[in-house]
C-alpha cells in the first residue's frame, strides 16, 4: 500500500493523476491522506475507484499514525505552511517539524519507505527555502530503521512569477520594470512531468531508489532575463529585467508593494542561490525516464504563454 499527503496540492494531485492515468498502480493499493474532510464530494472520483482515502493533520500525531496505517510506502509532500520557517526559525520550529512528525508516524505505523519530496536547490544552499528541507533530509539519513529516497523536485515551470518579482498578476499586470535581487540559470520543470517521473519512482521496486538523493529536473535553463524576453513577446510589451541589492529588493516589494516584511526577507535569499547557480541542474534522471515513456519535457515558453493567455 502506498500512501501519499498533499492529495490537493499542486504536486501531490499531479503524482495522484499520473499514477491513475498511466495505469501504473491498483487503486486499492492507494491511500490518499489529506486535512481536509476526506468525506468532501471533491473526492467522489477517488471514492468511485476504490481509493481509500483517510484524514492527516501535521498537528495531530494521532491522525497521522491512523493515516499511514497498513501501508508500507509514504509519499511525502513538503508541507505548504511556509510561515513556520520565517524569522530564521530555529530546529524544529520551521517546517521540517511537520516533517519529522509525519516520519515519525510512519515509522510507528510500519511504513518502510519514505520517499520525501525536496527542492531543487544545493545543500547546503542560500536560499531560506530550502532550510527545511535540509534539515529534512539529515534527519532521513540519520535513520536506521526506515528506507529513504530523497527527490529534489525541480523549480516548477508554473512557479516563475513567484521568482520573477512575484508577477502575479500576469495578465493584468501592468508593471514595465520587474524588480528582483539576482539572476542566474534555472532548470524549470512543469509539474506533470515532475509528476510522472516521480509517480514512475514510487511504484519502481523499493531497493531501486533507496538511500539515494536525486534531482528530478529537466537540465535546459532559462534565467529570469531570459522570461522577461519570454513575457514581453507573449504580452506585446516590453518588460524589462531589473536586478538590484537584497535590501533594496525587500524595501521595495515591503514598502511600495506593501507585502509582509518575514516573508520578503524569507525569500530574497532565493536570489543569492540563483546567482550561484544552485538552480542550474545537470541530474539526467527525469529526462531519462520521460524519454523512455516516449515524452519530452515541456518547455517553460509553453507553460508562461498558457498563464498569460
Amino acid at each position: 500500500m502506498l500512501a501519499l499527503t498533499s492529495a490537493t496540492g499542486k504536486l501531490g494531485s499531479a503524482v495522484i493523476n499520473a499514477l491513475l492515468d498511466n495505469n501504473l498502480i491498483d487503486p486499492k493499493e492507494l491511500v490518499v491522506c489529506t486535512s481536509s474532510n476526506p468525506s468532501d464530494s471533491r473526492f467522489d472520483a477517488f471514492r468511485s475507484r476504490g481509493i481509500t482515502l483517510r484524514y492527516n493533520n501535521f498537528d495531530d500525531h494521532t491522525s497521522l499514525k491512523t493515516a499511514f496505517s497498513g501501508c508500507d510506502k509514504l509519499f511525502l509532500v513538503s508541507t505548504p505552511r511556509i510561515s513556520m520557517d520565517y524569522n530564521n526559525a530555529p530546529l524544529w520550529k520551521g517546517r521540517e517539524a511537520h516533517h519529522r512528525a509525519a516520519i515519525d508516524a510512519a515509522r510507528e505505523a510500519g511504513v518502510k519507505h519514505v520517499y520525501y519530496t525536496s527542492l531543487a536547490f544545493a545543500n547546503p544552499s542560500k536560499a531560506a527555502v530550502m532550510q527545511a528541507h535540509i534539515r529534512t533530509e539529515t534527519y532521513l539519513k540519520e535513520l536506521e530503521d526506515m528506507k529513504w529516497t530523497i527527490i529534489r523536485e525541480g523549480l516548477y515551470n508554473e512557479s516563475w512569477p513567484s521568482y520573477f518579482g512575484y508577477y502575479f498578476g500576469l495578465k493584468n499586470e501592468t508593471r514595465n520594470e520587474v524588480i528582483v535581487a539576482g539572476d542566474g540559470p534555472v532548470s524549470w520543470t512543469s509539474i506533470p512531468d515532475m509528476a510522472f517521473g516521480t509517480a514512475k519512482i514510487l511504484v519502481a521496486n523499493s531497493e531501486e531508489w533507496a538511500g539515494k538523493t536525486f534531482y528530478l529536473s529537466r537540465r535546459e535553463t532559462k534565467t529570469l532575463k531570459d522570461i522577461a524576453e519570454i513575457v514581453s513577446k507573449a504580452i506585446g510589451e516590453q518588460v524589462t529585467l531589473k536586478i538590484v541589492p537584497k535590501e533594496e529588493h525587500e524595501k521595495f516589494y515591503v514598502e511600495k508593494k506593501e507585502m509582509e516584511k518575514p516573508a520578503v526577507e524569507w525569500w530574497s535569499s532565493t536570489y543569492e542561490a540563483l546567482e550561484d547557480g544552485e538552480c542550474d541542474i545537470n541530474d539526467p534522471i527525469l529526462e531519462s525516464i520521460l524519454k523512455e515513456a516516449g515524452r519530452k519535457p515541456k518547455p517553460l515558453e509553453e507553460t508562461i504563454g498558457k498563464m498569460l493567455g
